[in-house]
């Protein structure tokens, strides 16, 4: 269909109100006032330079209509009232099979809300916060709410409370998103059967936070560097049946924090270089951990409140690769050891009752203070792999690390590594 020119001395509400539906209409390289209501299948597609500016009181786009199309646009100044009846955003999205791509957001509450809205394509946006000091006072950078079916494509987030968050957001699919200094990257409450692949989390308090919601799958993700007191890469908490697999957690604080959730699997991950690999709180039950590299972190695994003991770390007489700590042996060269690989620590009980020990546990002491509670049997069990794997060559994931070290460098030259405290739980009220 042939673009409709607009008018500069015409508001664009007007343009909008007086199109037929399915117009397509083309936007100059001016600043358009906001805030504008969408209840019409159209297209708008924006130059360069175009801007919708919102007054401050509102969302500036409505989505109200299903079939509309948003591209090429820079959209900033919602209202950041967060005493309203509602939530606000730079584009907040009410209806079905909509296509948002190529805008650019700031200076908003949230910036793209899906508020029960399904079947809908949300991609390659950039989305920035206020960060720093500003994260408790502001949005998400994508609200998902009561939204199922929808598609989150290869978006850039940066400094808002939450990068993505799902709440009662069932069947979406969010691949090759870049999430970077956020509270969580990615956070999900009561949202089942959701993909998430090959996403990239960096510079945050926590990676991804994993709440009260079940079969899910995260494949290919990458969690480098989110590091802060009390953080960790990935959070399963009252999460079941999830498959984790394929993915990367490189230098956090804890790899996978795991509390109260049960049979989740846990295959072909790279663990390496955490301060915790895995803290696994015995109140989860059922996991299993097969395939994984979980090598190089200060400590591998730490199970606490408890032995877990009905938690697997093999399957199918398939162990994990714990790395030159524990060296097996291999006689027959089946490329499983021949004797289980077991892990005892004293530290469980000291960080389970002194939350700081995190920023301690690479000091010299701590290993002091292991070896004296080794010779005074106060050590327990934290795992048994009874087919551990015969680890790989180095060589193999130098790639991995050379492309997390790369990152980390970037990000620590761009924006540095100051942190928050972390609060767990639910955030933002619903309409």
């Amino acid at each position: 269909m042939k673009p409709e020119k607009n008018m500069a001395a015409e508001s664009l509400q007007a343009l909008i109100d007086s199109a037929k539906e399915g117009a397509v209409l083309k936007l100059e390289n001016q600043t358009y006032e906001g805030n504008i209501v969408i209840d019409k299948p159209l297209t708008l597609i924006g130059s360069k330079h175009t801007v919708i500016k919102g007054d401050g009181s509102g969302n500036v786009i409505s989505i109200k209509a299903p079939r509309v199309s948003l591209s090429h646009l820079t959209v900033t100044d919602s209202s950041m009232n967060r005493n309203s009846a509602e939530e606000y955003a730079a584009i907040k999205i009410y209806s079905n099979h909509n296509l948002v791509e190529h805008i650019t957001i700031s200076r908003s509450f949230h910036g793209i809300y899906l508020s029960k809205a399904h079947y809908n394509t949300i991609r390659d946006n950039h989305i920035k916060g206020m960060g720093k000091g500003e994260i408790a006072a502001q949005g998400n950078g994508l609200h998902v709410y009561y939204a199922h079916d929808n598609l989150l494509i290869a978006n850039t987030i940066e400094g808002t409370r939450d990068g993505m968050f799902f709440d009662y957001a069932h069947k979406n699919r969010s691949i090759a998103n870049k999430i970077s200094h956020t509270r969580y990257g990615l956070h999900y409450m009561y949202s089942d059967k959701n993909v998430f692949k090959n996403n990239i989390f960096t510079m945050n308090q926590g990676g991804a936070a994993v709440m009260n919601s079940n079969h899910l799958t995260l494949d290919g993700n990458q969690f480098i560097v989110n590091y802060g007191n009390q953080s960790f890469g990935l959070m399963l908490l009252q999460a079941n049946d999830n498959k984790i697999e394929n993915n990367t957690f490189y230098m956090n604080q804890r790899g996978l924090y795991i509390d109260q959730a049960t049979r989740n699997v846990f295959r072909n991950n790279h663990i390496i270089q955490n301060q915790i690999g895995i803290e696994l709180w015995a109140s989860s039950n059922d996991q299993t951990f097969t395939l994984n590299r979980i090598t190089d972190n200060t400590i591998p695994a730490v199970t606490l409140g408890g032995t877990g003991e009905n938690n697997s770390w093999s399957m199918d007489g398939k162990g994990n690769d714990w790395g030159s700590a524990f060296p097996v042996t291999d006689l027959n060269q089946d490329r499983i050891g021949d004797f289980p690989v077991t892990y005892h620590s004293s530290l469980h009980q000291l960080i389970e009752d002194q939350e700081l020990t995190n920023l301690f546990l690479k000091s010299p002491a701590i290993k002091i203070y292991e070896k004296l509670n080794a010779s005074l049997s106060g050590e327990a069990l934290m795992f048994r792999d009874s087919h551990p794997l015969v680890g790989s060559a180095k060589g193999s994931h130098t790639k991995i690390w050379l492309i997390a070290f790369a990152l980390l460098v970037l990000w620590l030259l761009i924006k540095g590594r100051k942190r928050l405290c972390i609060t767990f739980g639910r955030n933002g009220r619903k309409i």
